[in-house]
């Protein structure tokens, strides 16, 4: 008898840690303590729910129950905070492996790992608890099947795995396996559809750079050969005068420009400097022969 007083005094405890998780999570929105509650709900129906199985069927049923029921908020509290992440962990303390969650309980990460488009978590959990014998003797067994192949298997591509999962389901009759295997089989067909359209808008998309890029190196070859066209011309254009009388010109004009011609003994030297830039010029630039006109 003491085992069963301590499970049911343990159960009692985890009935009103329930009940003020509920409304901490409910009416005062206080997610961390409503997690807290739970959490200690669920410690509390450790070993001595267990113990109470051997003796009381009904109790330990209870107690099964309200552990579930403590889950079920603590995965709302922990989703409301934003730590969907933690929730299979947070689990598994509870549960020792994952084909142990009860049903509703793995329905309910089923659509929140779904909900936040991270379904591969929820692979191999859902896998490990649907291919196990006790599970599969459960009322709610078909319809958590239906659930993992819409909300897992299918948006990740398992179609082979889907496809066989529901071949070997006794729980469901011929026409529920036909209706999800035509559903595998047109989510396939969308699968494969989409892949290609994914495909074709790449390839469109690689033939559109390739064109660019391959368009780009000619019109900077053009560019360049008529760049090249004009330097020659112009080094053509200077190989045609003589360079050192050139720079004599340009050396006479810079001193012309320094000398002040308003000074009285600049004069006689502008005067020569005059004649020798005139000399210069007609040797830099030659005049142009004309015949001599005739009278």
């Amino acid at each position: 008898a003491g085992p069963l007083v301590a499970a049911m005094s343990a159960l009692a405890r985890a009935a009103s840690l329930l009940e003020e998780a509920t409304d901490l999570l409910v009416l005062h929105r206080d997610f961390a303590a409503a997690l807290e509650r739970c959490e200690a709900g669920c410690g509390s129906l450790g070993p001595a729910g267990a113990e109470a199985e051997a003796e009381a069927g009904a109790e330990a049923g209870s107690s099964a129950e309200v552990k579930c029921s403590l889950c079920v908020v603590g995965i709302q509290a922990l989703a409301e905070m934003n730590r969907w992440r933690e929730v299979l962990p947070w689990l598994l303390q509870y549960y020792e492996a994952p084909e142990h969650l009860p049903g509703k309980v793995l329905e309910l990460c089923i659509l929140l790992y779904s909900k936040v488009r991270e379904p591969q978590v929820m692979l191999e959990v859902g896998s490990s608890w649907l291919r196990d014998i006790t599970n599969k003797s459960l009322p709610e067994y078909s319809s958590l099947l239906e659930l993992y192949l819409l909300r897992v298997l299918l948006p990740l591509g398992q179609f082979e795995e889907a496809e066989e999962l529901v071949r070997g389901c006794e729980a469901l009759d011929s026409a529920q396996q036909l209706a999800l295997l035509r559903t595998v089989c047109e989510s396939q067909c969308q699968w494969t559809q989409q892949e290609e359209m994914h495909s074709v808008a790449e390839e469109q998309q690689g033939t559109t750079r390739e064109a660019v890029l391959g368009a780009l190196p000619q019109k900077l070859l053009a560019m360049l050969t008529l760049l090249r066209r004009a330097l020659r011309s112009i080094s053509s254009h200077f190989y045609l005068i003589p360079y050192k009388k050139m720079l004599l010109a340009v050396f006479m004009l810079y001193l012309v420009v320094r000398l002040d011609p308003a000074s009285p003994t600049s004069l006689p030297f502008l005067y020569r400097l005059v004649q020798l830039f005139r000399q210069a010029w007609a040797a830099v630039f030659p005049p142009v022969h004309r015949p001599p006109v005739q009278d």
